[in-house]
């Protein structure tokens, strides 16, 4: 179980994979943050304009598409991101966020959320 407390905190997931999804954000609830599930680049980038967003993780691949804009939009706002992908590179506009590759527990996410929004 996850020691990160996340109270009070809003986290955007990106991930095309529902299952996948689904399990970041219980693993988010239990360390009491509020998710947000975006499936498409266009549902993020949207999402990402709201204020409150405290963080974001993101899968790099979503379909036929790549998240470096939505990796742009959080850089512009000053949003911590964690980039969680299988993919071996990262473009430019990704460089910023931490990197936990896929598959990796949810919990790791968590903690490595937890770890940027103690920065911010």
């Amino acid at each position: 179980m996850a020691s990160t407390n996340l109270a009070g905190r809003s986290i955007l997931i990106v991930e095309d994979e529902p299952l996948i999804a689904l399990d970041i954000a219980a693993a988010f609830a239990k360390a009491g943050a509020v998710t947000f599930c975006a499936r498409t680049l266009s549902e993020a980038i949207h999402m990402v304009e709201q204020d409150g967003l405290s963080a974001a993780v993101l899968d790099f691949g979503l379909g036929a598409e790549d998240a470096a804009a939505v990796c742009g939009r959080l850089e512009k706002r000053s949003i911590p991101f964690v980039l969680h992908s299988g993919y071996k590179h990262a473009s430019d506009a990704c460089r910023s966020g931490t990197v936990v590759p896929k598959p990796a527990d949810p919990i790791k996410l968590v903690d490595a959320v937890g770890q940027l929004v103690g920065r911010h």
